[in-house]
């Protein structure tokens, strides 16, 4: 047997007995409201929260916050954009949208945080390239605080997945802070309910 056959045997001989994990608390007994701290929590870090319209149509409504965009791709049935995201083949295609439009699969009130796998962008590129992001968010798809986040099933389903807290951001040492430096610009979130219960 070599060295390191012996070594792994060794170590394999003084595991100790499993032990189940300990509980955690959701610490949620005190947990404010949560689409207000969402709002409150999306603003601290530079997103947007708009109101959805009256009238029922978004699609007018992003247009109308973007006038001068021209590439809008969506990855959601409720806005058709210029472009489906589901023809895109290759990720570098998406080298010139101005706005995206997902619908993440929840959001975390704590941290105003939207969560989003593959399965949402369709074309992970989507939420990188595009210039700015548009989020519908189904109010009821808000978790108080992350240990409620971290209960979903999606986080268990996805190979890739992101909580995506504001546009891209930084700051030199004099505190200079410039937007969309290695991402997105902007992150505007719409309320939205969504035509197809996941939960």
């Amino acid at each position: 047997m070599s060295n390191r056959n012996t070594i792994l045997a060794k170590l394999r001989a003084a595991q100790p007995d499993p032990r189940p994990l300990p509980d955690v608390p959701l610490y949620d007994d005190k947990l404010p409201p949560a689409l207000e701290t969402f709002r409150k929590s999306l603003a601290l870090i530079g997103g947007t929260w708009v109101d959805a319209p009256a009238n029922g149509d978004v699609e007018a409504l992003i247009r109308s916050r973007f006038p001068d965009a021209q590439v809008f791709c969506s990855a959601v049935p409720e806005v058709w954009g210029t472009r489906r995201v589901e023809h895109v083949a290759d990720p570098h295609d998406l080298y010139d949208v101005d706005v995206g439009i997902v619908r993440p699969a929840f959001a975390v009130a704590e941290t105003g945080s939207i969560w989003l796998s593959e399965a949402e962008y369709l074309v992970n590129a989507l939420g990188y390239l595009s210039q700015h992001l548009v989020a519908l968010l189904d109010p009821a798809d808000i978790v108080g605080n992350l240990h409620h986040a971290y209960h979903r099933r999606e986080f268990f389903a996805a190979d890739y997945s992101v909580l995506m807290s504001g546009p891209s951001a930084t700051a030199d040492i004099e505190g200079i802070l410039i937007r969309g430096a290695q991402g997105i610009r902007s992150l505007t979130v719409i309320p939205v309910a969504c035509p197809l219960q996941r939960r």
